[in-house]
């Protein structure tokens, strides 16, 4: 499968940006501008996100074998790696398969864990809204407000919403990731070790990364360090989007 991507720049090492759940590369647009000034970046979509193929699976064995497909028909020999929550989970699972591809890995909010399989209620509010009767996205909104209070969250799951004929349909493969969501959530199978430097950010008030989870990113990331954004949650790129630019620039430039 080649993942449908987006270049930025032409020269400079290459750096790709890969995106979380529900998400797709133009989250990412405004980092991947700043960051072309220096490196070659790439921001894709991954498997069943955005205007990247569908399959019938959504594992981080998929996801691994899906970028080390695209980095061969870019002719992408070695890249830097930011990943996003789940995108930082295929970035690891990639950092795990094929060490020699990757130069620095960089994962936000995000930890070599399985976290708890529980209810998550963006899911549950996209397979609510009947996309097939759908006249609206303000219709489609109220749908989702019934499960999301936040009205960024909300917003953010719309970017999905995608006009089709009279109607409208999700543009991410919404059943095989409901599908997938217990394996999203669990840790990159098979486990492996990064040598290379990694670096760890972290939003403050965010519960993905935890002082208790340094043991196992110690002994899958030895060359490993956590940086926190205070006053962050999950999205911290979109929050403090300087302040994550500026942990990226300097560890890339050590």
């Amino acid at each position: 499968m080649q993942l449908f991507q987006r270049q930025y720049s032409e020269a400079g090492e290459a750096l790709i940006i890969l995106h979380g759940l529900f998400g797709n590369q133009a989250n990412w647009s405004p980092h991947a501008r700043e960051l072309a000034d220096t490196y070659r970046v790439h921001a894709l979509d991954l498997r069943n996100h955005g205007a990247s193929p569908w399959g019938d699976s959504h594992t981080y064995a998929d996801m691994a074998q899906d970028l080390v497909d695209t980095l061969d028909h870019l002719g992408l020999a070695r890249v830097h790696v930011i990943g996003h929550s789940m995108g930082g989970k295929a970035a690891m699972q990639l950092a795990f398969r094929a060490p020699e591809r990757v130069g620095k890995l960089i994962l936000v909010d995000i930890a070599p864990v399985a976290y708890p399989d529980e209810r998550f209620a963006p899911l549950e509010g996209m397979l609510a809204v009947d996309t097939a009767s759908l006249r609206s996205r303000a219709e489609a909104d109220r749908r989702l407000a019934e499960y999301v209070d936040d009205k960024a969250v909300r917003d953010f799951l719309l970017t999905n919403l995608q006009r089709e004929g009279d109607g409208y349909a999700w543009r991410c493969n919404l059943p095989v990731l409901a599908q997938y969501y217990p394996r999203i959530k669990g840790r990159p199978e098979p486990m492996g070790r990064f040598e290379a430097p990694a670096l760890f950010i972290r939003g403050g008030e965010s519960s993905y990364v935890l002082n208790e989870h340094r043991t196992v990113i110690d002994a899958t990331f030895p060359n490993a360090r956590i940086e926190t954004i205070p006053g962050t949650g999950h999205w911290l790129h979109s929050e403090k989007p300087r302040e994550l630019l500026t942990l990226v620039r300097e560890f890339l430039a050590e």
